[in-house]
């Protein structure tokens, strides 16, 4: 007979009690964090934290609105023997769920918020891309980057901006006639507007970066590369103006302005340039700022 039952028999007989261990204590679940809440929760590297936490080095990223011809230019510097570039990979959208808060708990003790193994993610995936095309620098160019451009500096602090303008007018217009159903030319320049605002905003932020636009690219695609090459500490290499050798098996559907440049694989000149008359008001500030209206 055992210590506890001897004792319940007196306890029962002379007090009527009796002992039970005590049941473990459930855990409360912790409330959920409202949505986005932590999206923000990371920690920038340190210059002697960075080649243990990142694998990347010095990569690229095209800041653009939509319709910019930042796929044009994907292609011409994926061209070049030393850049990679991928199709759009949309990080931004990928996220990091740590699940119950044990995992929480244990990332927490690494020094790891959700918004830091996002960044680890994010940087494998590039990283793992670049590896196979056994070039050395990547170049991500997915024109969403522009509303993520502080994390995206803060994410790779040794990263490496190209700024790509197009008249805001010509974008708003190609980007309407892309859907035009889905899209009317009001609904496509307010989209447009928040795409050239996040990227002047980016612009003037001082980041190493290096500003060209997409008429001038079109207009002589030679001296702009040979300018953005320079820019990146490359060699030029003509081969970044017949592109088309090395992108067959692209995707060019939707391309609109761009679908010519694809089936060539030569840059093909631009559409004329709207009138001042017909620039939407909304987007006359920023053409003025980009010197596209007087």
């Amino acid at each position: 007979m055992t210590l506890m039952r001897s004792l319940n028999r007196a306890l029962t007989a002379t007090t009527g009690l009796q002992v039970r261990r005590a049941a473990k204590p459930v855990p409360k679940p912790r409330a959920a964090a409202p949505a986005g809440a932590e999206e923000a929760a990371y920690r920038r590297p340190s210059d002697e934290e960075l080649p243990t936490d990142r694998l990347l080095r010095r990569p690229v990223f095209v800041i653009s609105s939509v319709r910019s011809g930042s796929t044009l230019l994907r292609m011409m510097l994926g061209a070049h023997s030393r850049l990679h570039a991928p199709h759009e990979l949309h990080l931004g959208k990928i996220a990091v769920d740590c699940g119950p808060w044990v995992s929480q708990r244990a990332m927490s003790a690494l020094g790891l918020r959700r918004g830091d193994l996002e960044h680890l993610l994010w940087d494998r995936i590039l990283h793992r891309e670049l590896v196979r095309s056994g070039k050395d620098f990547v170049v991500e160019k997915t024109p969403g980057n522009a509303f993520l451009f502080e994390r995206v500096r803060d994410c790779w602090p040794d990263a490496r901006f190209v700024f790509l303008l197009r008249h805001p007018e010509s974008a708003a217009r190609s980007w309407h006639e892309s859907d035009p159903v889905k899209r009317p030319y009001d609904k496509a320049v307010t989209e447009v507007l928040g795409y050239v605002r996040a990227v002047e905003e980016a612009r003037r932020s001082g980041a190493d970066g290096c500003t060209v636009r997409y008429e001038d690219i079109t207009a002589d695609p030679g001296r702009e590369m040979r300018r953005l090459c320079a820019f990146l500490g490359l060699d030029y290499e003509p081969a970044m103006l017949h592109y088309g050798e090395r992108t067959s098996g692209e995707l060019v559907r939707g391309l609109g302005d761009w679908r010519e440049n694809i089936r060539t694989g030569t840059v093909q000149p631009g559409r004329e340039l709207p009138r001042d008359d017909e620039v939407a008001a909304a987007l006359r500030p920023v053409c003025r700022a980009w010197g596209y209206v007087s």
